[in-house]
C-alpha cells in the first residue's frame, strides 16, 4: 500500500509522461497515461484497502475483512481524513463483536473524522446508542437514537431504531418480585 502523497506525486509523474507523448505524437500513449493518472487520483480519494475491506463486509466475511484493515500499518499516513473516519468505522463494526469498551472508541472516532454518507453516520450513532444502552447511559442513547433517526433519511434502519426505543422502554419499566414477599412485609406479618 502507497502513502497517500506518494500517489499524488505518480499521478502528477504520469500525467507529465503523457504530455511528453503528447508533444511527441504518440496520441494513444498519451491518452492511456492519462487513464492511468485518473487512477492514481481515484485511489488518493478511495482507498484499495478499505474499499476492499468493504466487499469481504458485504460478503459477511469478518475476518477476512479485518484481514485486509490490518494490511494498514498507519492510517495517519496512508489515509485522507475521511477514509481514516472509515477505517474506524470498519474497525468498529468488526469489533462490536467482542469488545464494547473499545468499538465504543472506534465509533466515537469514526464520527469524529467524519464519515461521506449519512447512513453510514446513522449506523455508527446506533451502534453508539447501543452500546451507550447497555451501560445504562440512557440520556446519551436517547440523543444518538434521535440523531440516527434524523440521519437516516430512506428509513433502512427505521426497524432497529423501534426496537432500541422499546428496549429502552423496557429497562425502564420496575422490577417486579412476583411470588416473594419483600424483607419489610414479612416482618410486618411477624409482629
Amino acid at each position: 500500500m502507497f502513502n497517500k502523497n506518494i500517489k499524488l506525486v505518480l499521478a502528477a509523474g504520469v500525467l507529465g509522461l503523457a504530455v511528453w507523448q503528447f508533444v511527441e505524437g504518440n496520441i494513444g500513449n498519451g491518452i492511456m497515461y492519462i487513464l492511468l493518472s485518473l487512477i492514481f487520483m481515484f485511489l488518493y480519494f478511495k482507498n484499495e484497502i478499505i474499499l476492499l475491506a468493504f466487499l469481504r463486509l458485504r460478503k459477511q466475511d469478518f475476518q477476512g475483512a479485518k484481514k485486509w484493515l490490518d494490511k494498514i500499518k498507519n492510517p495517519e499516513a496512508s489515509l485522507v481524513r475521511k477514509q481514516q473516519g472509515y477505517y474506524n468505522y470498519l474497525n468498529g463494526l468488526m469489533v462490536s463483536q467482542t469488545n464494547m469498551n473499545e468499538a465504543e472508541k472506534y465509533f466515537k472516532k469514526s464520527i469524529e473524522l467524519g464519515l461521506n454518507m449519512d447512513a453510514d453516520l446513522a449506523m455508527a450513532k446506533l451502534n453508539l446508542a447501543g452500546i451507550a444502552m447497555t451501560k445504562n447511559r440512557k440520556r446519551e442513547a436517547e440523543i444518538l437514537l434521535a440523531e440516527a433517526k434524523k440521519l437516516d433519511k430512506h428509513n433502512m434502519m427505521d426497524e432497529q431504531i423501534k426496537m432500541m426505543k422499546q428496549q429502552m422502554k423496557r429497562a425502564n419499566m420496575p422490577r417486579q418480585q412476583f411470588g416473594q414477599r419483600s424483607a419489610r412485609a414479612g416482618r410486618k406479618s411477624r409482629r
